[in-house]
Formats: C-alpha cells, sequence, structure tokens
C-alpha cells in the first residue's frame, strides 16, 4: 500500500519509476486531404473509432474514400463496408474523381435481390428482413476474412433502424468499437443524420467527431464548411473550416491564424512612380502593411493600386491582383491608356491577374489562395479590388471584419504590402456612405474625392492616416488625361474635403490640367 502511494506521489512529481510502462508513440494515419490533416494535426490516431457525420451530399462518402486510398499509398488495407450504395454507385462515384480503388475492398450489404445469386462474390442481406444480429455478423466475417487496418461503414442509418431503440443501439455501437479495437483497426463511421432529432449516442462513443455542413446562400453557390467538435487526446484547430468538392476529391481551407505565422523584419518602402504621391505618402509605402483606398466609384482607386503593382514588378518583386469588380480584359485596356502595359508582366508571371467571381467562391477558399501564392511565389504587393465584391462573399459585415483582420495580419508578418479599394456609396455631398467599416484595420488611409473647380468636376487625394510614420496633411489634385497619370501640388485655400463638398477657394489656373491652363506640369 505504502509502495503504491510513493510511486503515485513520484509520479506526479515526474520522477520516473521502475517498471512504469511509458506509453508507445502513437502512430498518426493521414487522410490524404492536406488541408484537414492540418487542422487534425497530422491525421487521425491508428486504431481509434471516428465519426463523420452530415447531411446527404456533403462529401462523407468522398472523404472515407480519400482515407482508404491514402491508406493503400501506405500499404495499410482498407475495407469499405457500404449499407446504402451499390458498389457499382460507389465505382461510379470514384470514376467521377478520376480514381482506382486499387488495393480497397468494397463490401456490399445492400437490398437486391440479384446480388443472391450463387455466382455473386458480395453478400446482401434486407434490412427490413433480418435483424441487426445477422448484419453485424456478416460485417465481423468479412473483417475477420480480410483482416483491414482501415475499414469504413456506411452509413449508421441502417444499423440504427435495424436496432429498434437506442439502447440497442448503442450497445451494438460499443460492441462494434471493441471489437474493432482488439483487431487493430482504424475506423471511419459515416452517418447521414437522417434520424429524427439529434442523436448524441455516436458522438460520446467516437473518438473523434467531424461534422460536415452545406449552408445555402441566397445566391450563387452553396457554401460547404466543416468543424472538429472532438478529438480526443490531441490538439486541433477549432471552429469552422471551408472546404469544396471538385474533380479529384475533397479540398479543405484551413481557418486562417495569423498569430502562427513568424515575422518577416525587413522594412522597406514601396514607390509608386509618382514622386508627388510618394511625398504625401511620407515617402512611399512601407512594406508589411496594408492601405485602404476609400473613396466614390470612378475617382481613380484602382487606377492608382494598379499603378503600385507595375512599380513593384519593374523594380523586380512580384505582385498580384485580385479583382471582384472589373473584369480583366477592362482592366488591361483602361491600364494600357494610362501608360500602364500590365500585360507585359503578366506574360513574365511576375505580375499575377485573378478574376474572383464571389458568387462561385467561398471566402476560405480565398483566403487559402492568397496564402498559397504569398508563401510559394514570394510576393511583395497584393491588391483586392474591391473590399465591395468580397463582402458579397461573406454572410455578414462581423465575418468580414474578422476574416480581413486574420489575412492583413498574416500578409503584414510576411512582409507583403496589401491595398484594399473600397467604393463608397453616393458620389457627392453628405450623401456618401460606407457599406462597411474596415477603416481601422488598415495601417494607412488614402482618401479620395470629387471637388468642383471652374465648371469642372476634378479629383482630390489626401492621406488620413498612417500607422508606420508620418506623411503630408495636404490634400493634392489627381488627374487622369492624356495618357498620363499625374499627382499635383499641394492645394491651399481648399475647404470641406471631409463632409464630401469640397469646396477650391483660389485660382483655377493653379489647377492640373484645366481647360483654362497648359498642360499638367506636375510630378509624374
Amino acid at each position: 500500500m505504502m509502495d503504491s502511494t510513493l510511486g503515485a506521489l513520484a509520479a506526479a512529481n515526474g520522477m520516473a519509476m521502475p517498471g512504469i510502462r511509458r506509453p508507445l508513440p502513437i502512430e498518426m494515419l493521414p487522410l490524404g486531404i492536406a488541408g484537414l490533416d492540418d487542422i487534425l494535426g497530422g491525421g487521425l490516431a491508428h486504431n481509434h473509432l471516428y465519426l463523420i457525420e452530415g447531411d446527404p451530399g456533403t462529401g462523407k462518402t468522398t472523404i472515407a474514400m480519400q482515407f482508404l486510398m491514402e491508406g493503400a499509398r501506405c500499404g495499410k488495407k482498407g475495407l469499405y463496408v457500404t449499407l446504402s450504395e451499390s458498389k457499382e454507385e460507389l465505382l461510379e462515384i470514384a470514376d467521377s474523381h478520376g480514381w482506382m480503388l486499387d488495393g480497397i475492398d468494397l463490401f456490399e450489404l445492400v437490398a437486391d435481390e440479384n446480388q443472391l445469386k450463387p455466382e455473386t462474390q458480395y453478400t446482401v442481406f434486407s434490412p427490413s428482413e433480418i435483424e441487426l444480429a445477422d448484419t453485424t455478423h456478416a460485417v465481423l466475417a468479412e473483417v475477420e476474412r480480410l483482416q483491414p487496418a482501415l475499414v469504413v461503414l456506411d452509413s449508421l442509418s441502417e444499423l440504427r433502424l435495424l436496432s429498434r431503440d437506442s439502447l440497442r443501439y448503442r450497445r451494438q455501437i460499443l460492441g462494434l468499437k471493441k471489437y474493432f479495437s482488439a483487431h487493430k483497426c482504424t475506423v471511419l463511421l459515416l452517418d447521414d443524420r437522417t434520424a429524427d432529432g439529434q442523436d448524441m449516442q455516436l458522438q460520446s462513443i467516437a473518438h473523434g467527431v467531424i461534422m460536415l455542413e452545406n449552408v445555402e446562400r441566397e445566391y450563387g453557390i452553396n457554401k460547404r464548411r466543416l468543424q472538429v467538435k472532438k478529438l480526443r487526446g490531441a490538439q486541433f484547430r477549432e471552429g469552422f473550416h471551408d472546404f469544396s468538392i471538385n474533380r479529384g476529391g475533397v479540398e479543405v481551407y484551413p481557418r486562417l491564424v495569423a498569430a502562427e505565422h513568424l515575422p518577416t523584419l525587413q522594412p522597406t518602402q514601396l514607390k509608386s512612380g509618382l514622386n508627388a504621391l510618394d511625398a504625401l505618402l511620407g515617402g512611399g509605402l512601407d512594406s508589411g502593411t496594408s492601405t485602404l483606398l476609400l473613396g466614390p466609384a470612378g475617382c481613380g482607386k484602382s487606377t492608382i493600386a494598379v499603378r503600385y503593382a507595375v512599380s513593384v514588378v519593374e523594380q523586380g518583386s512580384r505582385a498580384a491582383i485580385f479583382a471582384f469588380d472589373e473584369t480583366l480584359a477592362t482592366l488591361v485596356i483602361r491600364s494600357r491608356g494610362l501608360g500602364l502595359d500590365i500585360s507585359k508582366h503578366v506574360e513574365s508571371k511576375n505580375l499575377t491577374l485573378r478574376q474572383i467571381n464571389s458568387a462561385e467562391l467561398s471566402p476560405g477558399q480565398l483566403v487559402h489562395e492568397i496564402r498559397k501564392m504569398v508563401e510559394e511565389q514570394d510576393l511583395k504587393l497584393l491588391i483586392i479590388d474591391s473590399l465591395n465584391g468580397l463582402l458579397s462573399a461573406m454572410p455578414g459585415e462581423q465575418f468580414l471584419a474578422m476574416q480581413l483582420h486574420e489575412l492583413l495580419g498574416f500578409l503584414n508578418q510576411k512582409g507583403v504590402t496589401t491595398l484594399l479599394t473600397l467604393a463608397q456609396h453616393g458620389f457627392v455631398g453628405s450623401n456618401i456612405d460606407t457599406p462597411v467599416d474596415v477603416s481601422y484595420l488598415a495601417d494607412t488611409v488614402l482618401l479620395f474625392r470629387y471637388f468642383e473647380a471652374a465648371g469642372e468636376v476634378k479629383k482630390a487625394l489626401s492621406v488620413i492616416k498612417k500607422r508606420s510614420g508620418e506623411h503630408e496633411r495636404t490634400i493634392r489634385e489627381l488627374v487622369m488625361r492624356g495618357g498620363k497619370i499625374v499627382v499635383g501640388n499641394a492645394l491651399t485655400d481648399f475647404h470641406g474635403v471631409l463632409t464630401g463638398s469640397p469646396t477650391y477657394q483660389g485660382k483655377a489656373k493653379s489647377l492640373q490640367g484645366s481647360t483654362s491652363t497648359a498642360k499638367p506640369s506636375a510630378t509624374e
């Protein structure tokens, strides 16, 4: 008694006691889905029972097949037991993804009279005519015959119906769990949640639970997401993660956590190629910062963003433009008209143009694509044009702010300079409104406004804030005319720009591009 007490005390104090068996390293089994393995911390622990639940069509069967194929590649025998779909249906699913199920045994337990012929190699039982014990015996007999390391049971709704009551159903699942554990099998149970009410029995029995959801949207494709609700003895990424089902299988996009990425501390300044604009910004944009280009439609936000992209590429770095609102063809033609030939930089692969359809792309997929591009291409400048398009892909404004916070934090730590354009509602006057307030997330805010002078509508820009350093407090005129982009000198006697109705009280000849003056003379 005393020896056992001393042993317990010693163990509590971290002392190794002779005769105490240390746990063996746990073998992790990847599912063959990079994003999901990342969420699970490497995969699933061997010799445990896991539950994948979701409504029909959420991708349970596809994930299970990828798990077995990955196991086959690692030399582990797999068994797929189907209680609801035929072997032909499973082979059709595999063929739609371009897969060959070599090394995977399919055991069909579907009611089909033709399968009762002696020459068939698959045994068939009708759930409505036999007892649960017979079905269970058939499954266990196949396991004994094949001795698989990986087993998929699809789906549990048939066993639930055969069990008739919850007590018998729970006992059967517990019996299967004990049996498979004794045979060193890693098991995936698939549940389509067709039973009345929410059944929590399986979640309490399983070692881990992955829930798949299909979120309907009023317009565009449905959004698919998954959540790891439980994983005993292991750390995993909590929360929801977007995923998609493509030809070739399920692709999961883990939720981005900026704190997991170490910062890159090599501060530099990005020049625009317009000296007056660089002076307005205190010398240029600092690397690893985010800048919000804010103003009404048509005031030059996208043009200034493209000017930065061309400047970065000409300096030997790489840039990317994600366009939500403007087609790529229009962007190329409009830029060429202002002296910015971006097509040659696209051909050299130093500039990436990506057309985004917010109705066909989930936010998680977009963030994953940006992250992949940053890590693989050593990106220095990222342009999102515009946040209005990104907002339409979000289920709510609060989610846009949180997603942007993590994305900008990641980009900042990677040393990527980010430009975000945001079109305000209205053009002039007090009716200008911002669809979503994200100015607090940006390190720098560049404000664009219209104003009237000498009978012409003109454009002005100013820097509202810059966290990373000093900047000019003045307001400058912006002119895009004659194949050039011109930022004028500082304008004095300029009042009311922040009200949305700026007025200019100076002399018209001091403005750039006025019809009453000569050609623009500002620094380009």
